[in-house]
């Protein structure tokens, strides 16, 4: 049976590399009717985040990761927190020292600092110069004597080599002369996460290993600790670099990465989900968009690539948009509510009115990409000041006068009008640009900034159709009085 397993650790939010892991091992689960198992890896208790844990799981639950074994769901392989799993780690220490496989290290950090830069300085490789493997029992009793509290390496063999099918990247090789002799367990007490994820991903049955391809280097090392243990490893797959637009490693500098700022930013997680798929897994070469069913039936290893994927920041707005579009108007209103409630100016009356919003919201659903771009497009429908500049009324190859005399025409026509809906207000206002000898682009432009303080707006006589005649007629007469008041 497959088993899977999405390990964070509470350090730091979720960021999209952490997110797309998670999601090709969820993928890769469903498409298989596997386990997908979540479990904290909280052994680094001094970089510990104490809203990191609450983050990486709201994270998931809003991109419907759902987990089958895990916090809050249990299961039959607990805990899934490693700090209460600190037993299993210490048995698996001893158990190498009694074999030989492990030694105590009682190194200072200022040794290996000077260490560390002394090989710096002769362009060596960095890694543990096995100082303490040579140790006799002598000199074993005299450190413990001192009261210093050692850490435990594990011996790694001194020749030969370790090698392994990576499910992605195919034979890796890699040579023991080149592998230091890694920390086990801490002087705190506290397993690295070397020791750690051996001891429980065979504890917990865990089938395939899908990490980020960072981890590649660190397998020989986990093979050798599974020898050593004389556990079944299981398979591994490393997952393509995320980079940045400009082909550098994704980061802060590349824009928001936290999985929960994409949230704030008005992104769907039915978009989020399709988007991250897509970084290093294609179903073909011109799908892009794929339902989370599709996605399911279609995923396999295979077609994972080993190129680095790159974070487009314009697809993913261009991917938002298409799902956005796709909603409903009832759905699009209640997505959107939220990002209404905090957006919109204080001074708009409170709770919004729903009815007044879903008439609204067909008109902008076309242009929005995000969710938190709408209250600003929609934000004149609510607010009776509209803050523009006079010579904006003015359109192209018109003057001061042409403008007043454009508005002061419609707003004759307009207040003649017994009904003010689409077709009504088309019919009146199309043949006014020809009686007044405008084109209808410049008679339209100079209303819109008047109804709207836009010259960019949604369509003009639905947006004037939901603003009403009264309010309409308002703003224009407002717009006529800046203009005589504009000089030049």
């Amino acid at each position: 049976m497959v088993r899977v397993r999405f390990a964070p650790s509470p350090t730091g939010y979720p960021h999209v590399g952490n997110i797309r892991t998670a999601l090709f091992n969820w993928l890769f689960a469903r498409h298989n009717g596997g386990a997908f198992i979540v479990r904290i890896e909280d052994t680094d208790v001094a970089r510990r985040v104490d809203t990191a844990l609450d983050a990486i799981l709201d994270g998931l639950k809003w991109l419907g990761l759902d987990w089958d074994e895990g916090p809050g769901v249990g299961g039959a392989y607990g805990p899934y927190f490693q700090s209460q799993r600190l037993p299993l780690y210490h048995e698996a220490a001893e158990q190498l020292l009694r074999q030989g496989d492990a030694y105590k290290c009682y190194c200072s950090a200022e040794r290996l600092k000077a260490m560390r830069e002394e090989q710096a300085r002769c362009k060596q490789p960095p890694g543990y110069d096995r100082y303490c493997r040579w140790l006799n029992e002598d000199e074993r009793s005299r450190k413990e004597a001192e009261g210093i509290k050692p850490v435990i390496r594990f011996k790694t063999p001194l020749d030969g080599k370790t090698s392994f099918e990576d499910l992605i990247w195919g034979e890796v090789v890699f040579e023991h002369c080149n592998i230091d002799d890694l920390v086990l367990l801490k002087s705190d007490g506290y397993p690295t996460y070397h020791l750690a994820n051996v001891v429980d991903d065979h504890q917990m049955e865990i089938s395939h290993v899908l990490r980020a391809e960072e981890w590649l280097s660190s397998t020989p090392r986990h093979l050798l600790l599974y020898r050593a243990l004389n556990f079944d490893p299981p398979y591994f797959a490393h997952l393509p670099m995320i980079l940045g637009s400009d082909r550098a490693k994704l980061s802060k500098r590349h824009g928001s990465v936290s999985i929960t700022e994409y949230r704030e930013q008005g992104y769907l997680p039915e978009a989020m989900v399709n988007f991250l798929a897509l970084l290093g897994w294609s179903l073909d070469d011109k799908t892009d968009i794929l339902s989370r069913d599709k996605l399911i039936n279609s995923f396999s290893l295979e077609r994972i690539s080993r190129t680095a994927a790159v974070f487009n920041h314009d697809k993913l707005n261009w991917m938002n948009g298409a799902y956005i579009r796709s909603l409903d108007i009832d759905n699009f209103t209640k997505r959107a509510l939220p990002f209404l409630e905090k957006y919109l100016p204080a001074d708009v009356e409170r709770p919004l009115p729903i009815d007044y919003i879903r008439k609204i919201m067909p008109l902008v659903q076309e242009r929005a990409r995000t969710l938190a771009e709408v209250p600003e497009l929609i934000v004149f429908f609510f607010t009776e000041r509209l803050d523009y500049e006079a010579g904006n009324l003015i359109g192209k190859k018109m003057d001061r006068a042409s403008s007043i005399r454009a508005l002061e025409a419609s707003k004759e026509r307009l207040g003649g009008l017994s009904c003010f809906d689409v077709p009504s207000l088309e019919s009146s206002i199309r043949p006014l640009a020809d009686e007044i000898g405008l084109k209808t682009g410049q008679l339209f432009g100079t209303i819109r900034v008047a109804v709207t303080g836009r010259t960019v707006a949604p369509p003009l006589f639905e947006t004037m159709s939901v603003l009403g005649k009264e309010r309409s007629l308002e703003r224009i007469e407002k717009a006529i009085e800046k203009l005589k008041a504009h000089e030049g």
